[in-house]
């Protein structure tokens, strides 16, 4: 009798153990199945620390949409990711945007970001730096300037952008029905940390793909292009023609951007009043960076304006003809630029209209309409915004 009381006994601790384990072990989340498209690179930015996974997808997703991602709740002063990052527009504002008239967007307190916009698009195969000076890269010494994650937390803080603070965003999603949980799911525990919700918006970005255009299709061999749009396709990968393949890439390089960083002639002067203290100068201390920008994807360019980092073209033609006729010489012009002597290409009004044809082709309209990167139609705590 003694002895099956202690059988009982044990058993009944067994199971209750076993109970307990049962409540507290939280499934691993899915890895997300990442999938390179034809001819894409293979290496790939994600952190080591930051795996991508179903979860953390879907929960960024909800984040970047999110107007509460400012620290506030007041439906007047809601801001989030996507307030600035039109998906219609290649996760730019746009040149036609109510909000950002002419394009170059602000902050919620009315104070303009330095430059324009830079598009939210392929950045998973960005490996040089971020920004348009890449002062977010992985090989900052400085932490907290080196990945995706990080731009989401300078988003926060930034007085040009939601001038908020971090505590207050965590604990606002802390107690908003539905996050709690998804953040279970996302990372093990429901706990929110903003160093979690930056790590989910991260993981949402680094899926914007663009990799359907009809010139993907074409590469792909499942579509022809017009005589038009391949006389341009060859302009754009000769140097005696347009002379665009050593920035932006050409044939192999369907990211349509070395991810580095030109002079490419729009001015004369950097130094005193007109120096920019966020060139590419300013990160790296070398004079020939004055003056130099990142090279942006050409990917949806006819959505991505106005362009250049101050906006000073309203349009394609402008930015054509630009590089055809009015290239200007400085000390400090990248030594791709090889028409500078002549002012540019000089391209024919004929060639212009070919090199347009064919940077048309890069649009992806798959891309701009994704419901997998769409703004949610009701939120976690069962809200729409």
């Amino acid at each position: 009798m003694y002895k099956f009381a202690i059988g009982c006994v044990v058993v009944l601790v067994g199971l209750l153990v076993g109970c307990r384990k049962e409540e507290t072990v939280t499934p691993a989340a899915t890895p997300y199945d990442f999938k390179i498209p034809k001819f894409f690179p293979t290496e790939l930015n994600i952190p080591a620390d930051n795996p991508m996974t179903v979860e953390g997808v879907a929960l960024g997703r909800y984040l970047f949409y999110d107007g509460r991602l400012v620290g506030r709740t007041d439906p007047d002063s809601l801001m989030s990711c996507a307030t600035c990052h039109h998906q219609e527009n290649s996760f730019e504002c746009g040149p036609d945007s109510p909000q950002f008239p002419g394009g170059h967007p602000h902050g919620i307190t009315g104070k303009p970001t330095p430059h324009f916009m830079l598009p939210l698009i392929n950045l998973v195969w960005n490996n040089t730096g971020y920004l348009w000076n890449g002062k977010v890269n992985n090989d900052n010494p400085q932490p907290g300037y080196r990945n995706i994650e990080d731009i989401v937390r300078m988003g926060v803080y930034a007085e040009h952008e939601m001038n908020s603070d971090t505590t207050h965003v965590k604990d606002i999603f802390q107690n908003l029905p539905g996050y709690p949980e998804l953040f279970r799911k996302a990372f093990g525990t429901d706990e929110v940390t903003f160093d979690r919700i930056a790590k989910a918006i991260a993981q949402f970005i680094r899926t914007l793909v663009s990799s359907d255009s009809k010139f993907d299709r074409y590469m792909r061999g499942e579509e022809q292009l017009t005589s038009s749009e391949l006389n341009g396709y060859v302009l754009f990968t000769t140097e005696n023609g347009a002379d665009c393949f050593h920035c932006h890439g050409g044939t192999g390089n369907p990211l349509f951007t070395t991810n580095l960083f030109y002079n490419n002639g729009k001015d004369t002067l950097f130094t005193g009043p007109y120096e920019d203290p966020n060139d590419r100068y300013h990160i790296t201390g070398d004079p020939a960076d004055l003056g130099a920008y990142k090279a942006t994807t050409l990917r949806n360019i006819a959505y991505t304006g106005p362009y250049m980092h101050d906006g000073r073209f309203a349009t394609l033609d402008e930015v054509i003809d630009f590089y055809s006729d009015h290239v200007k010489w400085s000390p400090y012009i990248n030594p791709l630029m090889h028409h500078v002597s002549t002012g540019g290409v000089r391209l024919t009004a004929s060639e212009k209209a070919d090199l347009k044809a064919f940077l048309l082709t890069l649009t992806d309209e798959t891309f701009l309409t994704n419901p997998a990167y769409s703004k949610p139609d009701v939120f976690p705590d069962g809200s729409h915004q």
